[in-house]
Parts: structure tokens; C-alpha cells; sequence
């Protein structure tokens, strides 16, 4: 099986991280309502491409992370947080969410950053235990946080330094 091919992100891939964002949502990871036309582009004003990470295999786009800074102040400088991080259906259990993962704590420290962290819903097992395996620890929990599909949903933070 091929590694996956992780490059920073380009302008153009714009449509394709679109759609392949759309075809992953689920409320196993979204606090956000299922995207509806016309869509929103991918890259944004706060997300641009040069803070994504994409993974490819075959030369397809087949996940994600996204890396910025928790806060935009001088004194939190030193920490990165991953705001998003998806894999296609088809590319799952081949090890692309670890590779992104890997992928995103050498950028942030190469950024010169000392910490990362991130939020999963409580109820994400699977990401939890990637995360866990990967040195992440639950730095804290904010329970009842985000009310999805008619359940209240725990935000549990994890970090890590690098």
C-alpha cells in the first residue's frame, strides 16, 4: 500500500477540498449544519491554503488538516491548533489521518511553534484514540458544549507539546 503524498495546499485545489469536505461531513466532527449550495469556497480570508496540509494518493486529493494559530497574539505565538482534519471515505484505515497528523506537528515546528492542541467532539472514539496514540492528552472538557442532532455533545480538548 502507498504512503500518502502529504504537499502544502494550492490555490487550485480550492473545488476539490470543497467537495471532499462536503462528501465527510457527518456530526461525528461537525459543529456546523450539512453544507448546502451554493457553497462556500474552501479558502478563506482565515483559511488559506498555505495553512493546509492535503494528502494524496494516486494524485487524488484524499484528506486534509488544517493548521493555524490558537489565538492572534504575540504571547500564544508558540501554539498551533488544528482547526480540521479529514480523510474520503475510500481512503480510510491507510493511514492518511496519521500521516496528516505527523505531517502538521513537523510544520508547526518548523513555524518555531513549542505546543499544539485541538477539539474533537467527545463522542469521536476514533479520533480520540488516533490522537492519544499520536501523544495528544485531554487538557480539558467542556461538557454539554454543542447541542447535534438533538444530542448534547461534549468539546474535549487535547494537546501536546512538540
Amino acid at each position: 500500500m502507498p504512503e500518502p503524498y502529504i504537499r502544502t495546499a494550492l490555490p487550485d485545489d480550492d473545488e476539490e477540498l470543497s467537495a471532499l469536505d462536503r462528501a465527510t461531513w457527518s456530526y461525528l466532527h461537525a459543529v456546523l449544519p450539512r453544507p448546502q449550495p451554493p457553497y462556500d469556497p474552501f479558502f478563506s480570508e482565515r483559511h488559506a491554503p498555505e495553512g493546509t496540509l492535503v494528502a494524496e494518493l494516486d494524485r487524488r486529493i484524499v484528506g486534509y488538516v488544517r493548521l493555524g494559530l490558537a489565538y492572534k497574539i504575540a504571547s500564544n505565538a508558540h501554539v498551533r491548533q488544528i482547526q480540521g482534519l479529514a480523510v474520503a471515505e475510500e481512503a480510510r484505515g491507510r493511514g492518511v489521518a496519521r500521516a496528516l497528523l505527523r505531517a502538521a506537528m513537523e510544520e508547526a515546528r518548523r513555524r518555531g511553534a513549542r505546543r499544539i492542541r485541538l477539539g474533537v467532539l467527545g463522542h469521536n472514539t476514533p479520533a480520540r484514540r488516533l490522537y492519544e496514540s499520536e501523544g495528544f492528552a485531554v487538557e480539558g472538557v467542556l461538557p454539554g458544549e454543542f447541542l447535534l442532532d438533538g444530542e448534547y455533545v461534549d468539546d474535549v480538548i487535547m494537546g501536546r507539546s512538540l
